[in-house]
């Protein structure tokens, strides 16, 4: 059996279940072949300290965690400047807020090219390799050019962008012909695999051998759409649990009166925060009947707030719950709850499963697992709704859930309305199909899919 060799900017030992469904899923594979986990260590050291760029090893079961130390300027350029400041904003379609600097692409080059460098003396001359994510697009290309010939895998985790958007990234050709170091690349959806199409089609001028095999620069690339799901099993049982039922059952009381929305989201300009306050705003000024009987618990956990857009996006926030809840409040209630903190993950399904609506509005994503999470947390007896986003990859599958527009105010309003009035009949038909699909696509099924389809690839 070849031993599985995970790369990913952050490493998780997959032995924790706080770690989440993802670890978990590739600790499995990982364990199955005794494999190896590769990525950036926690420590960021100072330039020039002893140890910048060594690899740290530490055994989780059968698995070897495997660490590469960080200089500073390194971390800067390579984490913060081009993955955090240019390709998140970028794949996300907010070019304006996209940092474009020179360093910084060399400093993502110089550490992919680092991280070639330290894992190929790791690498058996059978391994299958995958690799996770925007950190490390050019990471194949390092490893051929240093003579690796093993299978290497790439899933994109974020969305990507249509060919004019993508083309505005300053060179946007060089990262895209570093995919063909691949043998496969996995995208969240079928329309990030149609822009993956377009842009090779009309910007590099490959070869389309089929909708899924492309040639350019000697080599063939073939590209699938493998939507990510979570471990369902997992999290009904992580509902069942006593945190997950105490939660609850304090939400019970405390909301007796009350049916309660819920948003659970990072800090990010990428998910449509102030758009879904302000359609809970208008919600309540046209519909006097969600007042005093609905509130909005909404969790938005910190994220990257040295960054201006962040911060900007953290006071957009705090100002419109606050004028919502001076608007609409009384002594005995306050429509909107909005907590700037991170839910330990135990309590999340518990939250969930009291609350009659999710909304999960991101202007865009590659896939949106809150809205997998809600569904599994929920009484099948008396399931809540879920009102999402068109623009979340995970809206191809859940098509029985209410899709809205999150920049049409008014209709997301009228969606939320809807979704507080749906009769039970209605809101059991929805769920029982919703359910099925993240049962049949789980990330056990996600794993299996993507590592037989590379398996099956010519190398």
């Amino acid at each position: 059996m070849s031993r599985l060799v995970v790369v990913s900017n952050r490493v998780a030992d997959p032995r924790r279940v706080a770690a989440g469904g993802l670890a978990v899923a590739l600790g499995d594979a990982l364990a199955a072949s005794g494999g190896l986990w590769f990525g950036a260590d926690a420590e960021v050291a100072e330039d020039h300290c002893a140890g910048v760029g060594e690899v740290r090893t530490q055994q989780a079961g059968r698995v070897t965690l495997a660490t590469v130390v960080l200089g500073r300027s390194d971390y800067e350029r390579y984490y913060r400047g081009y993955a955090n400041g240019v390709l998140w904003p970028v794949f996300h379609y907010r070019l304006d807020l996209a940092q474009f600097d020179a360093g910084h692409l060399e400093g993502y080059r110089r550490v992919n090219r680092l991280f070639a460098q330290q894992l190929r003396p790791m690498l058996r001359p059978d391994d299958v390799v995958w690799v996770h994510d925007y950190h490390l697009i050019p990471l194949a290309a390092e490893l051929r050019a240093l003579g690796c010939q093993q299978r290497i895998g790439f899933f994109l985790h974020i969305p990507l962008p249509p060919p004019l958007i993508l083309a505005a990234l300053p060179a946007h050709d060089w990262l895209i012909r570093a995919l063909f170091a691949y043998d496969l690349v996995g995208l969240q959806s079928q329309a990030d695999l149609n822009h993956l199409h377009r842009y090779l089609a009309v910007e590099a001028r490959a070869e389309v051998l089929s909708d899924k095999l492309f040639g350019a620069f000697n080599r063939v690339l073939r590209a699938g759409a493998f939507p990510i799901g979570i471990d369902v099993a997992e999290f009904e049982a992580m509902t069942q649990a006593a945190p997950a039922q105490k939660t609850l059952a304090m939400l019970r009381e405390q909301y007796a009166q009350r049916r309660l929305l819920v948003g659970v989201d990072r800090l990010d300009y990428s998910k449509g925060l102030p758009q879904r306050l302000r359609a809970m705003q208008t919600l309540l000024e046209r519909h006097p009947e969600a007042r005093y009987s609905a509130t909005l618990i909404q969790v938005a956990a910190p994220s990257r707030e040295e960054v201006d857009a962040y911060g900007d996006i953290r006071r957009e926030l705090e100002g419109l719950a606050g004028a919502i809840n001076g608007d609409f409040g009384d002594l005995d209630w306050m429509p909107v709850r909005y907590l700037h903190r991170t839910m330990a993950r135990n309590r999340v399904p518990g939250l969930y499963r009291a609350s009659r609506v999710a909304l999960v509005t991101p202007l865009r994503d590659g896939m949106n697992l809150v809205a997998k999470e809600f569904i599994a947390a929920q009484d099948p007896a008396d399931p809540g709704v879920l009102v999402l986003s068109r623009f979340a990859g995970a809206a191809e599958q859940l098509t029985d859930a209410l899709l809205v527009n999150p920049y049409d105010t008014e209709a997301t309003a009228e969606a939320i309305r809807r979704a507080l009035q749906m009769p039970l009949q209605e809101r059991q038909v929805r769920h029982e199909r919703l359910l099925a699909e993240i049962r049949r696509h789980d990330v056990h099924w996600w794993r299996r899919t993507f590592l037989d389809t590379l398996m099956e690839t010519k190398a």
